[in-house]
Parts: C-alpha cells; structure tokens; sequence
C-alpha cells in the first residue's frame, strides 16, 4: 500500500499512550532523584513486598527486567548484550541480567548514562534489591553488579511451596510469619542505611494503593473472557507495568479505571482487539519484547491472544482484619504463586502454579491452543514447559505451539519459522476444537 497506511491487524487500546508515558516517566524520576542526591533502587520484580517500604522511604525505584525488556523492545539491546559478553559473563546467562550487566560496565567507564540509553537510562544505584527465589540469576547477578558499583545489596526471601507442603496444617501461618520477620529485618536495615525512621502510615496507605490496583487490574483481565476478546496480549503487556512495578502509588488506579472503561465499553459493543476473532490462545512464558510485531502477523490470521504467563497474574486476596502492613505485604507477596493452588489441589497438580493456573484459564478464556516461548536463557520460565504442553492436551484436550525463542536476544527468534509452524499449528487447533464440541472436553 504505497498511498495510504496499512490497517494494524490488532486493535490496540488507546490508553495505552498514558502507560507508556507513565512508564517514561518512571524513568525520568529515578534519573531526577539520583541528581539530586536522593535515594534510588535498583530492583528485579520482587513481588510487591518490600517496595511499599522503600517508597515510604523516599526510594525512587528502577527494575532491572523493564530495563532489559524496553531495551530490547527499542532495538537498543544487543550493543548491551555484547558489552556483557565482552566483560566476561556468559553468553547463556539470563539476557535481563546481560543487559543489564553490560549496562553497568559501560556506566562505570563512562561515569555517566551511556548515551543512546532507552527512556533516558537508568542512574546509579544507592542500594540494589534481588530476590532469593524463582530463578537462577537472582542474586548472583547482583552481586556480579559490585565489580561496578560501591552499593549494598539486599536478598529478597520469597518461599515458593509444592501444592502439598502449602497445605500442611500450619504452614501457611509459619511462611507469613517467617516474611514478616524478615520485613522487619528489612525495615531496620533501610532505616540504618537513611539514618531515619518509617512512616508506617504512608506505608499502610501504600499497601492499600496496591491492593486497589490489583483489585482493578484482576478485573479488567476478567472482562477479557468476553468473546471476542476485547484487549490482545500486546495491550496487556504495555499496560501491566504500573501495577507488576508501581501498584503502591494512587496514579495506578487512575490508569486502570481509564483502562477498565475502554474495555467495558468494547466488551458492551461486541469490539475485539482482533477484527475477525478466528483462534483465542494463552500465552507462556515471557514475550519476545524484540519481536513484538510478530503478533501482528499472527492477527492478520485471526489469531486473539487472551491470556499471559502466571508471572505477570497476581490474585486478589481477602485483607478484611489485618491491620499491621508488613503482614499485609507478606500475604499480598506469598499469594503470588500460592494464589492457584486451590485449583491446582483440585487438578491434582504438586506443581502448583507451573500449570494449573493454565488449565483453568483454557476454561475461563475459551482458549483454542496455547502459544509457549521457552527462552534459551531462562531456565525457570522454561523448564516446565513440555510438562504444561502435556498437561494441556491429556486434561483439556487444548494443545500447544512450542517456539523457541529469548525474551531480549533476538538472534535466538526466528520470526519466519515462527510463522510457517503457526499457520501449520491452525490445522492442529481446529482438529482439538471438533474434538471439545463433540464432548471430548473433561480430564
């Protein structure tokens, strides 16, 4: 079409722009506050739980994964990747963590935000924040990150049980014990590391902001069972950003009440995110944030994504009566991966959220087949994986298009091929599909 612009097969959302502009300018504080010699994190996702603490703290906070995600999403991540590689760290090694490392090198040669840095970079770090659980990387590359920067370092406990030890008799109550404890733990040492003292009233209001947004947010994902679909999986992944990193502050709920409008206004008027509805497909595990656009191609076939990887699904969670914040947190983190495990007791599934949640959400979200990405340099987002394809198909009679890929490297996804098995997978889904209406459904 040389005349005129080609209709984008998704129809995307036009909130969208604010998150994107709240995004940046997460971005634009951090730089800002580091200027002005005022405290900055820098944080993997660690699940809501200490965050709201060092907000109150006066913490602006940056996450090293959206670093690496915006990165490769602006085209910018490879020169990161290559530094890395040059300073030594493998080249299999979590791609958040190489651009993120490379990042660092760079800063530390420079003295400054390398040039050309997505979102205007990311400033140097008064404390860094990883986590003690899902994934190998966690806190040895953080601490790889002292070869750069004179910043103490700070391991996030998060436990994450089989389906039968969390329903021992006690357990529960020993784990929020054990991560208020350690909450506390955190509070002294970001105290002495400020020289003063928490405001445990922002903080209770934090906590509250949090599990408002997370309310909101639940609920716009629920309206996605809708068919059509009105919100694609490339709007939601724009879109989850304020609350997986900033749920704890008020302008959240703005922009999920403006979200949460729009899509009850598609919803009312039968409007998809794709024109001609044909396949409703999960997807697992993280995005090829280089490869974006791929989705569209998938579009243009009719393909409607309705549903993302439990890593971006928080719960919501009865808080009536729980008065102290830390244990509030505690609770609000602990049901990030134990959210399911009701569901998943009832399926039989010791895994817990590596599959159950999936099973569940072919029913809730209609869904014709699964799309699962597993990342050459993510072992914990991609270790389960042939697991949940099996899973799928033998419980729900759904079966699943596994692509290879890496959520930041793009030399390691291959859009063409993608494709080719895409259209082939169709013949597939519409097989499963006659099956499921012949009443071939149940486990």
């Amino acid at each position: 079409m040389s005349d005129e612009v080609k209709k984008k097969a998704i129809n995307r959302v036009q909130a969208r722009y604010a998150f994107r502009a709240f995004e940046d300018k997460m971005y634009q504080k951090t730089v800002e506050a580091s200027q002005a010699g005022e405290p900055t994190c820098w944080a993997m996702a660690v699940y809501w739980q200490v965050i709201p603490i060092l907000r109150s703290m006066g913490f602006e906070i940056i996450y090293t994964e959206n670093f690496g995600a915006y990165s490769a999403a602006t085209g910018v991540a490879q020169t990161y990747l290559d530094r890395s590689d040059s300073e030594g760290f493998p080249t299999h090694l979590c791609s958040y963590a190489r651009i993120n490392l490379g990042y660092s090198a760079m800063m530390n040669e420079l003295g400054e935000i390398p040039p050309g840095a997505p979102a205007g970079g990311i400033a140097k770090p008064t404390l860094l924040l990883s986590r003690g659980g899902v994934c190998d990387a966690g806190y040895k590359w953080f601490q790889a990150l002292a070869r750069y920067f004179d910043a103490p370092l700070w391991v996030v406990e998060h436990p994450h049980p089989g389906v039968k030890e969390f329903f021992k008799e006690g357990y529960y109550e020993h784990t929020i014990n054990f991560l208020v404890d350690s909450l506390r733990e955190f509070v002294r040492f970001v105290e002495h590391l400020l020289g003063k003292k928490l405001d445990w009233d922002k903080l209770d209001q934090l906590v509250c902001n949090l599990d408002k947004a997370t309310h909101l947010w639940q609920e716009i994902n629920d309206l996605r069972q809708a068919v059509p679909c009105p919100m694609h999986s490339r709007d939601f992944w724009t879109c989850m950003v304020p609350h997986y990193f900033h749920g704890d502050v008020v302008e959240s709920q703005d922009l999920y009440r403006q979200l949460y409008d729009e899509i009850k206004h598609r919803v009312d008027t039968n409007t998809g995110a794709v024109e001609e509805e044909k396949y409703r497909l999960i997807f697992s595990e993280l995005p090829p944030w280089h490869s974006l656009g791929f989705f569209e191609n998938l579009a243009e076939r009719g393909w409607n994504f309705v549903q993302e990887s439990i890593n971006y699904h928080l719960r919501t969670i009865d808080l009536t009566g729980i008065s102290d914040p830390l244990k509030r947190l505690a609770m609000i983190s602990f049901n990030f991966h134990t959210g399911y495990f009701k569901e998943a007791l009832k399926e039989g599934e010791n895994l817990g959220f590596l599959a159950a949640p999936y099973l569940m959400w072919t029913d809730e979200y209609k869904a014709d087949g699964a799309f699962l990405h597993p990342l050459l340099s993510c072992r914990a987002c991609s270790v389960h994986i042939p697991y949940l394809q099996a899973r799928l198909i033998e419980a729900r009679k759904v079966p699943s298009l596994i692509i290879e890929g890496d959520m930041c490297d793009l030399t390691r996804f291959d859009p063409a091929d993608a494709l080719r098995r895409a259209e082939t997978f169709e013949e597939t889904m519409d097989y499963y599909r006659g099956r499921r209406e012949k009443g071939f459904t149940i486990r």
